[in-house]
């Protein structure tokens, strides 16, 4: 098979035309924390910001006036930077901030060592036009629980290049969620 010569069109972007694409004048990635290791032959790994509780239940309806998010109350990391997760899901954000062009959409795929700890990474498809510090759904199944440090590694994210760019990207209740928080 041979490699198209200087561009990123045709399934998803390998580590070179990901490096492009942060290092632009318009960043895919922005707010990483280390781009030699997060950068990945496949894709980019995003690192764990800040980590939640839910408190109460949440409800989809058939539009968005009738959606209800849970609350999230903040679980603290300790001195050392860790925290310790018994069995259940938590809310997590990460560091980094996403801004997808209409010709491109990410999926989300977990880090294979949560799995060999027990744990499970949830996410959405990151839509074209997307902008924002994303959250996930962590569940610890393990029954002795997990401990994360701060900054870990967590999530790796796949980006596909579409067959043409949409005319209006995302515009949803998520876009430029998390943005202001520094």
């Amino acid at each position: 098979m041979t490699a198209r010569a200087g561009n990123d069109l045709g399934g998803a972007l390998g580590k070179e035309a990901l490096q492009r694409r942060i290092t632009s004048e318009r960043p895919l990635i922005s707010d990483w924390l280390d781009l030699e290791q997060q950068l990945q032959p496949n894709g980019f790994d995003l690192t764990v910001r800040e980590v939640g509780r839910y408190r109460g239940g949440g409800t989809i309806a058939t539009d968005n006036a009738g959606r209800v998010l849970p609350e999230i109350e903040s679980v603290a990391f300790d001195a050392d930077g860790f925290v310790d997760l018994t069995p259940g899901p938590y809310h997590v954000i990460f560091n980094e901030i996403v801004d997808l062009p209409n010709d491109l959409m990410a999926l989300g795929r977990p880090r294979s060592s949560l799995g060999r700890c027990g744990v499970a990474i949830h996410s959405a498809v990151w839509d074209a036009g997307y902008r924002g510090r994303s959250a996930s759904l962590l569940v610890v199944s393990n029954p002795d629980g997990f401990r994360v440090a701060r900054d870990a590694r967590l999530l790796q994210l796949i980006f596909f290049t579409l067959d043409a760019s949409v005319a209006e990207g995302y515009r949803g209740v998520y876009q430029g969620e998390n943005v202001s928080r520094r």
